[in-house]
């Protein structure tokens, strides 16, 4: 082999002169050098032991913002064989690319069992189909460089894109609409209504009320069911900026929604669906679409959700054996709580009364009660009135007496959901007035989180759904400012237990997530737990005194807001 000659070595002395001239030139332009000797000064100063440790957390506080790189959707199944949509985040942090976050959200639409024969659905509704494609397109594009630490920037672009897709939606509407022949429409009269004194259709007996016709109810808001692509997506962005500042999720929703850190947190009451009636049992019963527990205040989680138990399996016992209260059968559903056929309104807070007396559960302290009426469903335009059972219907005038024959004869009742339309706000006031705070009137607000205020209406249940993004719901709590209760719809679960940190972070007092039966649903009770119990290792933890469950003589409420 023949020695390098004289122009060789030369010419890479050259080259590494270039390089290291090149090599200077850079580390000059990004200001390396003082970089370096600013972080042995401090590592010097600190002396730590270890040194590669702390030197390896100053420069990644150095480091460049991470910024979203795209966005991916893919099917997944809920414990129940339900089609939902689940959105995965990557991003670039420190040079390298990860994706360490991912929210599922389930729509209002309804799901797709794998239980179905068809095999059409199998392959997903296709609702479900157009939200992955909008995640892993328009969205994954919009999104591309974004900080995933900036949530208001983030929804601002979801929310954004959504007002187009709807606006094209109604383009799209207006002009079919306008091809099509037109229909000559009939009027209709309005329903003929009993006279004072007259015997009413449902029972026979006198009405002391005259029945009027019911207000038009407002028309909805067209639903896109594709919108859970921006609920899956703004929750999963959220859940990626917790992960890179490195705190739990409730910590950094907090953050967001006070734009401070908070020194304290306190956990909300569990609201838990004791026993579930409506429409869908098996009984003549409409009107209780589910009875809710209510633990008293500064109750650990673990120690409500422990009682609710025991109680459901009295319940279970006493229906399986008792003949007292009619009941010809009883399940337990997968959404949470035993449902049973029941005739009367009465028979399932009988039941509950007579559960607590046997377990020496004091009804009214210990544990109070709320009723789901969801009283919007069960409306009879043709009659002009509330099917509160099989062939019962009720006027609005007639249903605030039952309400007030109900409170009075159970007084461990707090609470009663959407107990009327909200076209109803005449009855919405005057059932307030009578009862006071003796109880509290809620209504849902789940898919109209900006409507305006009702007469008599103490607090709000508010769930995220659909296109709903953290922002909004950090927009709904300021907006509607005293008691928060974040809900969940009865008829449907989620596996997202992140609920759980939502629900803490925003500061609600109260949450219904629903029965103790379901994986799904138990793992955000279980998630609800864990927190309280690291919030109280960390000396974070507070009660809150409960605003529905009030210690002062029961007088007039005062018109405050609250928020479930």
């Amino acid at each position: 082999m023949s020695a390098p000659t004289l122009s060789g070595l030369h010419s890479e002395e050259l080259d590494v002169h270039k390089m290291k001239s090149a090599a200077a030139e850079f580390y000059r332009m990004n200001g390396v050098p003082g970089i370096i000797e600013r972080a042995l000064n401090e590592l010097f100063l600190e002396q730590p032991a270890d040194v590669n440790g702390y030197l390896a957390g100053y420069f990644r506080k150095l480091s460049a913002p991470p910024r979203i790189t795209r966005l991916r959707g893919r099917e997944v199944f809920s414990a129940k064989g339900q089609l939902i949509v689940e959105a995965e985040v990557f991003y670039i942090v420190c040079n390298k690319e990860k994706s360490i976050s991912s929210a599922a959200v389930i729509t209002c639409a309804p799901m797709v069992t794998l239980l179905e024969k068809n095999d059409e659905s199998q392959r997903g509704p296709d609702h479900v189909k157009t939200a992955i494609q909008w995640i892993s397109g328009p969205l994954s594009r919009m999104l591309v460089n974004q900080n995933p630490c900036d949530q208001y920037g983030v929804d601002r672009i979801l929310s954004n894109f959504f007002r187009s897709c709807v606006m094209g939606e109604k383009y799209m509407h207006n002009k079919l609409e306008s091809l099509l022949p037109r229909k000559e429409t009939v009027p209709t009269s309005p329903p003929l209504i009993p006279a004072k004194g007259k015997k009413s259709a449902d029972k026979g007996k006198t009405s002391n009320i005259d029945a009027k016709p019911l207000s038009p109810t407002r028309p909805l808001e067209p639903v896109l069911h594709e919108s859970m692509a921006m609920s899956s997506v703004s929750l999963a962005v959220a859940k990626s900026g917790a992960k890179i500042k490195g705190v739990p999720l409730y910590k950094y929703i907090s953050d967001l929604k006070s734009q401070k850190e908070l020194q304290q947190f306190h956990v909300p009451v569990p609201w838990i669906t004791l026993i579930k009636c409506g429409k869908k049992s098996a009984g003549k019963l409409c009107l209780l679409e589910e009875v809710i527990l209510i633990s008293k205040v500064k109750q650990p989680v673990k120690q409500s959700i422990t009682m609710a138990f025991e109680l459901q399996k009295e319940m279970m016992r006493m229906i399986n054996i008792s003949t007292k209260t009619g009941v010809a059968q009883a399940s337990v559903l997968h959404s949470g709580g035993p449902t049973a056929s029941y005739d009367r309104p009465e028979q399932p807070l009988d039941l509950i009364t007579d559960a607590c007396s046997n377990l020496n559960v004091l009804l009214g302290t210990d544990v109070y009660l709320a009723l789901n009426c969801a009283a919007p469903k069960l409306v009879d335009y043709s009659k002009g009135k509330y099917e509160v059972a099989t062939g019962v219907l009720k006027s609005p005038d007639e249903l605030v007496e039952l309400y007030q024959n109900l409170i009075s004869k159970y007084p461990a009742v707090v609470a009663l959901i959407d107990p009327f339309r909200r076209e109803d706000a005449e009855q919405w006031e005057k059932l307030s007035n009578t009862t006071g705070n003796a109880c509290s009137l809620l209504s849902d607000i789940t898919h109209k989180p900006l409507a305006p205020v009702l007469p008599g209406v103490r607090g709000y249940v508010l769930g995220h759904v659909n296109e709903t993004t953290v922002s909004d719901i950090i927009h709904a709590t300021l907006h509607y400012q005293g008691s928060v209760l974040m809900g969940a719809m009865s008829s449907e679960t989620c596996s997202e237990v992140s609920f759980s940190d939502l629900a803490v972070g925003l500061g609600f007092d109260y949450v219904k997530f629903g029965g103790l039966s379901g994986g799904e649903t138990m793992a955000k009770y279980n998630r609800l737990i864990s927190i309280e119990e690291e919030l109280a290792q960390q000396g974070l933890l507070v009660c809150k005194d409960s605003p529905l469950l009030s210690e002062e003589p029961k007088e007039h409420a005062p018109k405050t807001e609250k928020i479930i």
